[in-house]
């Protein structure tokens, strides 16, 4: 007996597998498979990040301290306490270039002595963040409005000081030692404030009659050092003693603090001065000034003010 067979329906490995091929079967079309994806073995080593940050921009000391408004050894004096950084690149011992990105930084800085009159190592902190900025800053805020009700509001060019008689070598001086900062407006060298008193104490001291002989200019560099000293031990002082304590009373504390110790300097030097020139007299001799460092001159462009 001969069986009719049936035709069995191929099974779908059966089926090649192309989509016209499985459709003339009754089937759906195959789904494609995912690529597999070969990757170059990297031998387990992490291949580094590439960094998307351009290059920071090189220039000279003299550029910086250009842009900045701030004298070149003012700067070196920065970096060597630590509120700027080395030179990125140094091509030899007398050339070194420096990140240009520093200028606010540096600017920074430079109005935070002027204005608040805090110590660099106070600074350096309130602008890495490393001090509570809050109350350092209502301090400096404090002291910078107490000295500014003690200083005259007069200012003078440099082209008027010189045109009354302060030689230029002397302002330089004084400019890049940091005894004077003057404030640049349209290009124009600005002395305000105290920085202007000073300079006209100095002028009437000559017309006094107290030449250059007498007192060399360069002595106010030992006398400055003397008075930068005894201003660190007064803030020293205040912020281990009323800062901790001040509480809401802190603005009127530092107007207080600020004004006892204008008097007190001022006291003391008095009472101090005929004992120790009797001191003096008795040993027959004078104290040595010390030889002052010399200042970097400013820039050309100040120079011309």
């Amino acid at each position: 007996m001969i069986h009719r067979m049936e035709r069995s329906r191929p099974s779908a490995d059966a089926v090649p597998a192309k989509p016209a091929a499985r459709a003339k079967a009754g089937l759906r079309p195959k789904a494609a498979l995912p690529k597999k994806v070969v990757r170059p073995s990297d031998g387990g080593q992490k291949k580094p990040a590439v960094s998307l940050r351009s290059p920071p921009e090189l220039v000279k000391m003299a550029v910086l301290a250009r842009h900045s408004g701030v004298p070149a050894a003012t700067i070196k004096h920065y970096i060597r306490e630590g509120l700027l950084p080395e030179p990125e690149k140094r091509t030899s011992r007398n050339m070194a270039y420096y990140d240009a990105g520093l200028v606010p930084r540096v600017k920074a800085i430079k109005e935070l002595q002027r204005t608040r009159f805090l110590p660099l190592k106070v600074i350096k902190e309130i602008l890495d963040g490393q001090a509570e900025a809050s109350d350092a800053t209502e301090t400096a805020d404090a002291i910078a409005r107490t000295l500014a009700k003690m200083a005259p509001e007069a200012k003078r060019s440099r082209a008027d000081l010189v045109r009354a008689g302060m030689p230029e070598d002397e302002l330089d001086w004084f400019r890049a030692m940091g005894i004077v900062t003057p404030r640049v407006e349209d290009d124009v060298e600005l002395y305000t404030g105290d920085d202007l008193s000073l300079l006209q104490t100095l002028g009437a001291a000559r017309k006094a009659g107290i030449t250059a002989d007498m007192l060399p200019f360069t002595a106010l560099g030992p006398y400055a050092e003397a008075i930068r000293n005894l201003v660190k031990v007064e803030l020293s002082m205040f912020r281990e003693g009323v800062l901790p304590r001040a509480g809401k009373n802190l603005p009127a504390l530092v107007e207080a603090a600020t004004t006892l110790s204008e008097k007190l300097v001022m006291l003391l030097r008095r009472r101090m001065i005929l004992p120790i020139f009797a001191e003096l007299a008795e040993k027959g001799s004078a104290p040595s000034i010390p030889p002052p460092p010399k200042p970097e001159r400013p820039t050309p462009a100040h120079r011309r003010r």
